[in-house]
């Protein structure tokens, strides 16, 4: 299949993609057009459709995969897909991988989860991680669904890749500064962004947010999920609040609240969280698969 990093304007495209999104739109002459992304393992790319964009256009649905045939033009420094054919893929395209992936194994950054919860001696911080990891469908997802869209870890894999480093990240802190609550700290760091295995939704050919995600976010989502889950395993009101208001921060002051009110494992967390995304996203150039 032709990857999306080899797409050079003046070059012919046959492939299978995903639809990531469809737009019917007009030109500046009034004409009828689809302006698509499309979508492989490797990237997107914008695409358009001229040529009868109606009856195309009722032959797919955004999330489908679709075999194109067209050529990359240059619209205004930018390449851009012209399609001159498109039809749903077949059968036997459907083996093709079209979502981005970690480079990094998610089996191998599961056992740094699992290694990181070791080093928790809090025996009850402990067993809330024990509660939340020996979930198989949470952990599942955990491996799986994406940190974001179009930010940073914006693949598959993206969530425990990035919790990994963030935790990492606090740990080193906590050994400059022994002061810190390392269990306290650690903990926080594992399940900041928990509430992610709620927002997403893999699907054969895209990742889409679910309806919870979009109207509640991922923050109140795994706040929730570490409450409900630090009540059930008894973690008493002083550390239960303490966590919840360490990743109630991860992302810097809530509204209303400055950071003199922070804890000084929630400025940590805030701050490895930020430095972790940030160091990413300007690797990655910010993205293929929003916060």
């Amino acid at each position: 299949m032709t990857g999306m990093t080899t797409l050079e304007p003046g070059r012919p495209v046959e492939g299978v993609f995903a639809v990531r999104r469809k737009e019917r739109r007009m030109s500046r002459k009034g004409a009828p057009y689809l302006a698509l992304t499309l979508g492989d393992a490797t990237g997107t790319i914008p695409a358009v459709i001229f040529d009868e964009p109606d009856w195309f256009g009722g032959q797919f649905e955004e999330g489908d995969r679709v075999r194109v045939t067209g050529e990359v033009t240059d619209r205004g420094g930018r390449s851009v897909l012209r399609v001159r054919s498109l039809r749903p893929a077949e059968a036997s395209d459907a083996e093709v991988d079209l979502l981005p992936r970690s480079h990094r194994d998610p089996d191998d950054m599961w056992g740094f989860v699992l290694g990181l919860a070791d080093e928790v001696h809090e025996p009850l911080l402990r067993a809330l991680l024990d509660h939340m990891t020996g979930d198989p469908v949470l952990a599942g997802a955990w491996r799986t669904v994406p940190c974001t869209r179009s930010g940073h870890h914006a693949y598959l894999g993206g969530l425990v890749e990035h919790t990994v480093g963030v935790a990492m990240l606090c740990q080193s802190l906590c050994t400059w500064h022994p002061r810190l609550d390392s269990d306290l700290l650690v903990t926080a760091a594992l399940l900041h962004d928990i509430g992610h295995t709620r927002t997403w939704e893999v699907r054969p050919a895209t990742v889409e947010q679910t309806d919870e995600g979009r109207m509640v976010g991922h923050l109140a989502l795994g706040m929730q999920m570490v409450d409900e889950a630090a009540r059930a395993t008894g973690l008493g009101d002083e550390p239960r609040l303490a966590l919840l208001h360490a990743i109630g921060w991860h992302h810097g002051p809530p509204p209303g609240a400055h950071a003199g009110q922070a804890s000084a494992e929630a400025i940590a967390l805030w701050r490895a969280n930020a430095m972790e995304a940030g160091v990413k996203a300007r690797l990655e150039g910010a993205g293929s698969l929003d916060d």
